[in-house]
């Protein structure tokens, strides 16, 4: 993703401005030991219900998430990214998982066709430029998505390791906020969220995949691998690029 093509998606500067910054380190500090509940609230009372998305893959940890956000207000707006290249169990899930929580505004996004056409006509994009791949299919799309709001919640942790180890609570995202209300669970805590909310699993969990993206650039992990190992295999390659753009 170039420059001007993140500028331009997303709204101006790469840069937050220095008061989004100071917005979001003091919310950030407020919210450090909050819960996952606590840190939902905020972010409602922040900018409102209809100026705050919910971002989700509908992933294996993604309902932990939803569960908690539906909770507390099953109207706020989820936005899901079908990128075309998506499980059909993904799918599946995206629909149970609406019905159970009883999520009543779930936006499904999807890339545009125009630039599927002219840049990946034969689809295989993702075995010869995935980074390019991952903007058309995920990062344009959610620019998009996002543009009518003020703040997004997403499902990030911190024992996921790698870019995101040190995440914080809220951080800017431009112009934007964007709160991790899971970045402080820890793994042995979600399994026990799973078991007291009664949430049933991704279907292909139990087929050995622990994280589960776009179907040619996700595979099964080895015991003791690290949960995103899976996500593009052999390649120096570990975010789609909707979480690495610059905050400051």
């Amino acid at each position: 993703m170039t420059s001007n093509a993140a500028s331009f998606m997303f709204g101006g500067s790469l840069a937050s401005s220095a008061p989004m910054l100071a917005r979001a380190a003091q919310l950030d500090a407020r919210l450090e030991h909050a819960s996952p509940a606590e840190i939902i609230g905020a972010a409602l009372n922040e900018v409102g219900r209809d100026k705050l998305a919910l971002v989700s893959s509908f992933g294996t940890e993604s309902a932990a998430l939803l569960k908690f956000a539906a909770d507390v207000n099953s109207a706020i707006p989820v936005i899901f990214l079908d990128t075309g290249w998506l499980f059909e169990e993904t799918l599946a899930y995206r629909d149970a998982l609406t019905k159970l929580f009883g999520l009543s505004d779930v936006r499904t996004i999807h890339p545009l066709a125009d630039e599927l056409a002219s840049e990946d006509k034969g689809r295989d994009l993702w075995f010869s430029d995935p980074d390019k791949c991952c903007f058309i299919r995920k990062v344009e799309p959610l620019a998009r998505a996002l543009a009518p709001f003020e703040g997004w919640l997403n499902g990030r942790k911190r024992f996921q390791g790698g870019d995101r180890a040190a995440i914080p609570v809220v951080e800017a995202d431009h112009e934007r906020l964007k709160f991790n209300p899971l970045a402080n669970v820890t793994q042995d805590e979600l399994k026990t969220l799973y078991g007291t909310m009664n949430i049933p699993p991704h279907p292909l969990v139990a087929s050995g995949f622990t994280s589960i993206g776009c179907m040619p650039c996700t595979s099964r992990t080895a015991p003791g691998e690290d949960a995103r190992a899976g996500r593009w295999r052999g390649r120096d390659k570990t975010e789609c690029g909707i979480h690495v753009g610059k905050t400051s």
